[in-house]
């Protein structure tokens, strides 16, 4: 079949719906230049779009809403040429079109067509159901992970492996989570009643022996959830450690999951059918790192998932799975393959004279094997690539660049919404604030801090360690108090913070309240009744807390660092001739003296400016970061892994 050109009066918006033509050699070009004019004579036939086919022959609309091809010559006769019937969704929109003969009596055709579509419109217009977004490129995707919300979560981690892969199965693609069956002998071990034993049970090789796991599975949201079992998987504390500190034998438990991860897609019947060879791996953080190198040294060498690819997901590169060098054995890695895994502490990281230094390191051996290499924000990426950021691996990574992207995360819209969300005092939205003053009340009220709407309320949720610059606030509380604020702090995790948020309190009573803790219910008060969330972080991946923040209207403060410089627009009230624009503030460098500039400026236009302040709120409010968005910049990712060949054949 001859090409065919596409031209158009009122340019390319009255034919954006022409989204698949089945047919060979189809070329579309974009605005006023489409079709190739030296060939193609343009028609309008009742102000309808014309299409010609290379050479003397075009394409017109038919009365009837159909595009129909003609040849020139064949134009009297009416016979010959071609009908582009349109295909349309549910709704009636359409979705593409459909090449017909254009043969006698094809009106009749086109006629018993339309009724049809329309008898089809009004039964879907009667019908009341959750549309679903196609993708254009399926792809069957495992996740490998050490948590995943609601069955195992301590930070981030478990939000991206709980909401992600959900976004993703709702976009059509098949999706399999692998993560470790955690039971700790509590009320939490009820996150897994929904899990059925699958009887299937593997033997890895791996710490000189058969290790036996079994797999559990649950069905739920599109997604397959599989839990990789074995006792080491069975004791109190939360997935990495307890009290007394991380867990002595977390490489052999998550060695365990990276063998029986890569297992599962080949050995595992969900719904009747294996995920096979041709997977996409994510391998999220060292946990899971050593899935592409057992994909590049066992799996590979014996033609298996030849197809297959692998992405590393970077969730935080100051973890990545160390041990010490005589620890290789136990991996179940070919001997070959040690200088994958190779690590070398520099002379001064050394504990004594005698120290060699070497040691294997689970996420050096991902980042030279892996397919692709992800983190969860942009400026987290270029971070890693830097002597400050990189712990060690950034001329690594610089090696890398050309694969390294970054996808700042999502959050859950359905539990983070203020007009809807159960646990505030008063639901609100972008188009009534009204709500957000009495969340503000009712937190003071709990707290038992005095009732002042007119204070600027501070809050800080997460946790107490050295990272999220909790010394910072330490340092800057004093000066803070002497204005008339309030502070509210809730997290947990060095004592020797947790033990000052308690003396802040009794010292500053009428203004500092601290939640030793985590809780719920308390954190969603905090987001909801402060004005203003202050994260003064070291590095910061991406951060959640302040995408929570600017959904609720609450202002973030934050050090110009990963995701939250990606995140928060610093406030400028001079752009857009003085309308102003920006979500926030961003103070840099890293010290008290800035931290503490930023915070007032944020107070002042709280006080003096309120119509500046509404207009903050509201862009903030109107940012989208939900999981959907983030899929979609995933699913070119994807797309880019399957173009390129195997990193490692």
């Amino acid at each position: 079949m001859d090409s065919l050109c596409v031209v158009g009066n009122g340019g390319v918006s009255s034919f954006q719906a022409f989204t698949r033509l089945e047919t060979t050699n189809v070329s579309f070009r974009p605005r006023t230049q489409l079709g190739f004019g030296c060939f193609v004579k343009e028609r309008c036939k009742d102000g309808n779009l014309v299409i010609a086919r290379s050479g003397r022959s075009e394409v017109g609309n038919s009365k009837d809403g159909n595009f129909a091809v003609e040849n020139e010559k064949e134009e009297k006769g009416g016979s010959g040429g071609l009908i582009l019937g349109p295909e349309r969704d549910a709704s009636g929109s359409v979705i593409g079109f459909n090449l017909i003969p254009d043969h006698p009596g094809n009106g009749e055709v086109l006629e018993s067509q339309k009724d049809a579509t329309t008898g089809e419109t009004e039964e879907a217009e009667g019908i009341e159901r959750e549309e679903k977004v196609q993708t254009r490129v399926t792809y069957t995707i495992v996740f490998v992970t050490a948590e995943a919300e609601p069955y195992s979560k301590t930070g981030g981690l478990g939000d991206v492996c709980g909401s992600l892969p959900k976004s993703l199965a709702a976009r059509g693609h098949r999706v399999m989570v692998v993560s470790p069956r955690y039971l700790h002998g509590g009320l939490a071990d009820e996150k897994f009643a929904g899990a059925t034993d699958l009887d299937c049970q593997i033997k890895v090789y791996c710490f000189g022996g058969e290790q036996k796991v079994a797999f559990f599975h649950e069905y739920r949201e599109g997604v397959d959830w599989v839990f990789v079992d074995h006792p080491s998987y069975h004791r109190p504390g939360n997935p990495y450690g307890d009290s007394h500190g991380a867990f002595g034998d977390n490489q052999f438990r998550f060695t365990l999951l990276c063998h029986a991860a890569c297992e599962a897609p080949l050995v595992l019947l969900l719904g009747g059918y294996t995920y096979g060879e041709k997977c996409l791996f994510l391998a999220n953080d060292w946990h899971a790192g050593l899935v592409p190198v057992l994909l590049a040294s066992k799996y590979h060498p014996h033609g298996v998932y030849k197809d297959a690819r692998s992405i590393l997901v970077i969730h935080n590169l100051a973890h990545q799975g160390v041990e010490a060098a005589i620890t290789y054995k136990n991996l179940g890695l070919p001997p070959e393959w040690y200088g994958a895994l190779e690590w070398v502490f520099p002379t001064w990281a050394r504990t004594h004279a005698l120290d060699t230094g070497e040691a294997v390191n689970v996420l050096k051996g991902a980042i030279v094997t892996a397919d692709r290499i992800l983190t969860v924000s942009k400026g987290y990426a270029w971070e890693i690539t830097t002597v400050e950021g990189g712990y060690g691996l950034h001329e690594l990574l610089s090696s890398r660049r050309s694969v390294l992207n970054g996808i700042t995360n999502g959050i859950d819209i359905s539990e983070w919404n203020p007009s809807s969300d159960k646990h505030i005092a008063s639901n609100y939205s972008e188009d009534d604030l009204s709500g957000k003053v009495q969340c503000k009340i009712a937190l003071q009220k709990e707290l038992g801090l005095p009732i002042k709407p007119d204070y600027p309320l501070i809050g800080f949720i997460g946790r107490l360690d050295y990272q999220k610059g909790i010394d910072l606030i330490r340092w800057a509380t004093p000066e803070l108090m002497e204005d008339d604020v309030q502070f509210v702090m809730l997290g947990s995790g060095d004592p020797l913070y947790e033990e000052w948020m308690r003396a802040a309190e009794s010292t500053y009573k009428d203004k500092f309240r601290g939640w030793v803790g985590f809780n719920i219910q308390i954190s969603h008060k905090i987001t909801a009744g402060a004005d203003i969330l202050l994260m003064p972080s070291r590095f910061e991946p991406c951060g959640l807390n302040q995408l929570y923040a600017m959904r609720y209207g609450t202002v973030p403060v934050v050090h110009g660092t990963g995701g939250l410089r990606d995140t928060v627009q610093s406030f400028d009230p001079y752009a857009h001739e003085g309308l102003g624009e920006g979500t926030g503030w961003i103070f840099s460098p890293l010290s008290k003296e800035s931290m503490l500039g930023a915070l007032r400026v944020a107070i002042r236009t709280y006080r003096d400016h309120k119509s500046s302040w509404e207009g903050i709120m509201k862009r903030g409010m109107a940012k989208d970061y939900t999981w959907e968005n983030a899929a979609v910049q995933y699913e070119q990712v994807f797309e880019w892994a399957f173009i390129d060949p195997p990193y490692i054949k």
